[in-house]
C-alpha cells in the first residue's frame, strides 16, 4: 500500500499541496504577525512532509492515522517554534520535532518497563531538548541539556537512551533534494586515527585528487572525528551537501586506490 494515494485521517493524501520556500517564508512570515489564516494554511501545506516520515514507521504494525496525527501535532509545534529570524530552513527544524513527538508516541505505548524515576529524568531531559531548540534552531548536545536540568551528563544520557528504541544504523533520517541522510551520518568516526591514514602512501595520493572542499570535510570527519551537522555548521552548507559531498570525495579515494 502507498501512503500518498490513500485516504489518511480524513485526508486525500493524492491532493496535498506542496509549498515553495518563498511561500513558506511568506506564510511563516505572516504566521508570526497573528495571521491565523497563514499558520493553517503552512500546517496543510507541509502535510506532505509529515507523510514522508511516518512512512519510516510503517514497519511498526502501528495504525497510520495515529501516526499521521501524532506527526501534524510535532509539525504544529514546528510552526508555532520556528524563529524566523535564524538562517534556517523549516524543513530542517520541523523533521526533527515530527520525529520526536512520533518517538514519544511510540515510547508511552512501549510494552517494556523503565523504573519511573529513568522515565522522569528522560521526559524532562526530552523537554529541556526542545526548549533548547526553540532557543537556538539546532540540536543540542547532552552537555547542555544536562546542564540546563542540572544533572550529570551521563545519567541524561543513560535515560534517554533507556527510552528509546533500537534503531538499525542505515535507517534513513531525511531526504532533500534526492540527497538521504542515514543514522550513521550523524556519528562521530572515533575508530580511524590520524596515524592509520598518513601511513598509507596510496591514500595520501588519492586526496590530491580531490578538491579543497573535498578535502576539507575528509579531513574534519575522520581526522578531526567532526560530525556531518558539525563540519556543515563550520563551513556553511546543509547536512545534505556534506552528506552527498563526502560520499562522492570517497567514492573518488576508492577509484583512485
Amino acid at each position: 500500500m502507498y501512503y500518498n494515494k490513500v485516504e489518511i485521517c480524513g485526508v486525500n493524501t493524492a491532493k496535498l499541496t506542496v509549498l515553495t520556500d518563498e511561500q513558506k517564508t511568506e506564510l511563516l512570515r505572516r504566521t508570526k504577525a497573528g495571521d491565523a489564516g497563514a499558520r493553517q494554511e503552512l500546517i496543510y501545506g507541509n502535510l506532505r512532509l509529515v507523510l514522508s516520515i511516518i512512512q519510516r514507521f510503517a514497519n511498526r504494525k502501528e495504525n497510520m492515522d495515529d501516526l499521521f496525527q501524532v506527526g501534524c501535532i510535532g509539525l504544529v509545534k514546528a510552526v508555532d517554534n520556528f524563529n524566523t529570524e535564524l538562517d534556517v530552513k523549516f524543513s530542517t527544524y520541523a523533521v526533527p520535532m515530527i520525529i520526536g513527538e512520533i518517538r514519544r508516541y511510540l515510547r508511552d505505548n512501549n510494552t517494556i518497563r523503565i523504573s519511573r524515576s529513568v522515565r522522569d529524568l528522560a521526559y524532562r531531559s526530552l523537554q529541556a531538548r526542545e526548549e533548547l531548540m526553540r532557543q537556538h534552531q539546532r540540536e543540542p548536545s547532552a552537555q547542555e541539556i544536562a546542564d540546563k536540568i542540572g544533572e550529570k551528563k551521563e545519567a541524561v544520557l543513560r535515560a534517554m537512551e533507556a527510552v528509546v528504541e533500537p534503531i538499525s544504523l542505515y535507517e534513513p533520517v531525511y531526504n532533500e533534494n534526492g540527497d538521504t541522510l542515514y543514522v550513521i551520518d550523524q556519528l562521530s568516526d572515533h575508530t580511524s586515527g590520524d596515524d592509520a591514514w598518513l601511513e598509507n602512501i596510496a591514500l595520501k595520493e588519492a586526496m590530491r585528487t580531490l578538491s579543497e572542499r573535498e578535502r576539507n570535510i575528509i579531513a574534519m570527519r575522520f581526522y578531526k572525528n567532526k560530525t556531518q551537522m558539525e563540519i556543515a555548521e563550520e563551513i556553511g552548507i546543509s547536512q545534505a551537501q556534506v552528506s552527498r559531498l563526502e560520499k562522492g570525495a570517497l567514492e573518488k579515494i576508492r577509484k583512485q586506490m
